[in-house]
């Protein structure tokens, strides 16, 4: 019997068709966005008719990713809202399991639990230790899975996706888990992302995008955001086995060459935006969750309502 079989999970197929190709992914400003705002926003991408709303959290100084998903959850009616990612070091996997199963019960079908092993320097911010963070990722889902069988759940377990880049945490994420959600990658790691993970669970990359067809301001928005992940070492590694270069890694102060930038990240007018995020669907991914580059929740939203009349004709 196979890993996956003894630990079984709602259908990756269910979860494919609910929240269907296309969501959003609400970046770092909302973090320090008040919770009236992010009702708002959540409403209108519900209104929009994408399927499913994404957004980081557990930063230190930060939101916390669980409480975060209950407002977005309250503030809508249909929406899938996703975790993306909750960290593993930032609550046991019996809390976990446990708010995780609280949302369910409160939203049915409506929450997906987005686990990660996060960064070295988050994680250091907890007065934590990240190490070896494939085996903590394992141990974590087998304690998950232990305290799922203390007392039957409120309703079917929760669905929950791995932060998931290089092999094997994406055979992690094949094996005990609905699919993957990598972050911060290109449709090339999207199709080699598929080969691994098999055609059954979900594959969900996050895409950003900057509509402009200015590059300078494009490329400059970008970097705004390379800069961040380009100082974190799992995000690095994963470019590097995708074949960039270090001169491309490391250019223009560490937020990259133009090459890579615009690997990264889709710019130009609509209809080129759309068609790179389309590239991901293509290259193997069921959904993908779009992060337009904005500085307020209300721009990144009016980004994704000029978007949506491309992407949901399709």
């Amino acid at each position: 019997m196979s890993e996956q079989q003894t630990h079984p999970r709602t259908d990756p197929a269910a979860l494919k068709e609910r929240i269907g190709p296309y969501g959003a992914w609400l970046g770092t400003t909302l973090f320090a966005t008040p919770a009236a705002t992010l009702r708002r926003a959540a409403a209108e991408i519900e209104d929009i008719g994408l399927g499913a709303l994404w957004f980081g959290g557990d930063y230190p100084g930060g939101s916390e990713a669980l409480s975060k998903a209950a407002v977005l959850l309250s503030a809508t009616q249909r929406l899938t809202v996703a975790t993306g990612i909750a960290s593993i070091w930032s609550r046991d996997a019996i809390l976990a399991t446990t708010a995780a199963d609280t949302l369910a019960d409160a939203w049915p079908d409506r929450f997906v639990l987005g686990l990660g092993a996060s960064h070295p320097p988050l994680v250091a911010a907890r007065g934590r230790t990240y190490a070896k963070p494939l085996t903590a990722v394992r141990e974590y889902l087998d304690a998950m899975d232990a305290a799922a069988s203390y007392a039957a759940p409120l309703r079917a377990p929760v669905p929950r996706v791995l932060a998931a880049l290089r092999p094997r945490m994406l055979e992690l994420a094949r094996d005990r888990a609905q699919g993957a959600h990598p972050y911060f990658t290109t449709p090339e790691h999207t199709a080699k992302a598929r080969a691994v993970l098999g055609p059954e669970p979900l594959l969900a990359p996050e895409q950003a995008v900057v509509i402009t067809t200015d590059p300078e301001h494009a490329r400059t928005r970008a970097r705004e955001y390379t800069a961040i992940y380009l100082s974190l070492p799992n995000y690095v590694n994963n470019l590097r086995e995708l074949g960039w270069s270090e001169e491309d890694l490391t250019a223009q102060n560490g937020t990259g060459s133009d090459a890579l930038v615009d690997a990264l990240v889709g710019w130009g007018d609509a209809a080129a935006v759309a068609e790179r995020v389309n590239a991901h669907l293509a290259a193997g991914a069921d959904h993908v969750s779009v992060q337009p580059l904005a500085p307020t929740v209300e721009e990144q939203t009016a980004q994704l309502r000029e978007l949506a009349p491309l992407l949901l004709r399709r």
